[in-house]
């Protein structure tokens, strides 16, 4: 168990010579840790699909699409980070001070989301192991899935799990990457890509395949990542920076390297790959029988990876900023031992997103909450754009820590764009009530 106290850690073992007094000079490759943990878990088979089904649908049309989400996401995380390291606070801590409406938000947002993905990354992580093994069925593999990433979180500290992250995204490079190799991309049309233009009816790819890369809610959770690794004063300011950006690359190769597969391999195949993460199982057989069994395997291991890592990676960062809010709610300071990793508010959460969930395996999608989930769901990037704006400008961050021009802007875009997004999603999903 991670030690717990009212004040932050000390840095790891071997952190501190990695950096000297001044913050400067970081060996760039030795420090990526919780930027490529956040950028992991946000990486899942749904966001997998998306992008397959876009390279399918427009080929190289929406790769600056891609790269536009790369950047949306460096300033996101950056944004996140900055406001901790600055000021000593969490991301929740800073949304309070902007007023209760977070709270009434944040609140049950983070109930009813863990409830329901919790279902849902436990039958992603299943869904390979099922076609490689299908001497259990898709339900057993998910709970002993669940109950994996159950006993990484609970028995383990900050240094295993990003450790076991690491060698998943290992994983998931290699296959996928791999994969984009021998699937011979056309170069000349990724560069013509990289021209921002919309296709016809491809609005809504656009900005899904720019918000795709690299998760959600797990965004706000790298601030408790970077307490837990150690670095928590604005001297780790530029090690942040390295760290985020850097794993947002890599991230953004990997979902080049989708977007190409979709092109190349599933647009050449003429197929419609199935809706949700079944698309990729679809995927695997066309791989099968193009490049053989080795390939088409592969690609199921790099599959189990990205899911799973999605599962470890939620089960830590989103169960300490639940430890967080609900600590914060009990009057506790933040980094009370009841509210960090091993405390009894993280393992409540854990519990929470592990055996509750699994009740959704028996059932019908209950139409109420999965409603309640897309609502709050579609609403949370644009939530973190604007609460950012107002945390990192003003009195709330030293001056030197505020917001520039750039940063301001690029939230703002997607505060903008987002908030349409998620405002389509909102009428798409309240639709079919209307109609009925």
């Amino acid at each position: 168990m991670t030690p717990e106290n009212d004040g932050p850690t000390s840095p790891p073992s071997g952190t501190t010579a990695l950096i000297d007094n001044d913050g400067g000079s970081p060996a760039k490759w030795r420090i990526i840790g919780p930027g490529l943990v956040v950028a992991a878990t946000g990486v899942g088979a749904a966001d997998m699909v998306a992008t397959l089904v876009a390279g399918s649908r427009y080929g190289y049309a929406l790769l600056w699409a891609v790269v536009l989400g790369v950047i949306f996401k460096i300033v996101l995380v950056e944004g996140a980070g900055r406001f901790t390291l600055a000021t000593g606070k969490t991301i929740f801590e800073g949304w309070r001070s902007l007023g209760r409406w977070t709270t009434w938000y944040f609140g049950p947002y983070i109930m009813i989301w863990g409830f329901v993905y919790g279902a849902t990354a436990m039958s992603s992580a299943a869904l390979p192991l099922a076609a490689l093994f299908p001497i259990l069925p898709l339900a057993g593999w998910a709970v002993i899935m669940g109950l994996a990433g159950f006993a990484m979180v609970w028995f383990g500290r900050y240094e295993f799990f990003e450790r076991v992250t690491a060698v998943l995204v290992g994983l998931m490079f290699i296959t996928v990457v791999g994969l984009a190799v021998i699937a011979a991309p056309n170069i000349p049309a990724m560069l013509n890509g990289l021209v921002p233009i919309i296709p016809d009816g491809g609005i809504i790819y656009t900005l899904a395949l720019a918000g795709g890369v690299g998760g959600t809610i797990t965004l706000a959770a790298y601030g408790y990542w970077l307490r837990e690794k150690g670095w928590y004063t604005p001297k780790w300011m530029k090690v942040m920076r390295i760290d985020n950006s850097m794993a947002y690359v890599l991230t953004g190769i990997f979902v080049v390297a989708m977007l190409i597969v979709g092109a190349e391999v599933v647009r050449a195949a003429g197929i419609t790959l199935s809706a949700g993460d079944t698309g990729l199982l679809d995927l695997s057989t066309v791989l099968r029988e193009r490049y053989g069994d080795v390939v088409g395997i592969g690609f199921l291991i790099g599959f189990w990876a990205a899911a799973f890592s999605s599962i470890i990676g939620v089960w830590n960062g989103v169960s300490l900023m639940f430890a967080d809010f609900w600590g914060n709610m009990r009057g506790l300071k933040s980094g009370h031992p009841a509210t960090r990793i091993g405390g009894k508010y993280f393992r409540f959460y854990v519990i929470w997103l592990t055996f509750p969930p699994m009740v959704l395996f028996l059932l019908d999608q209950p139409i109420a909450l999965i409603l309640a989930y897309g609502v709050l769901g579609s609403l949370f990037m644009p939530f973190l754009a604007i609460t950012l704006l107002g945390l990192l400008n003003g009195r709330r961050v030293p001056k030197e820590w505020a917001n520039r021009a750039f940063t301001n802007t690029a939230l703002s875009l997607v505060a903008l764009l987002f908030g349409a997004l998620g405002v389509q999603q909102l009428i798409s999903a309240i639709s079919p009530l209307w109609a009925g």
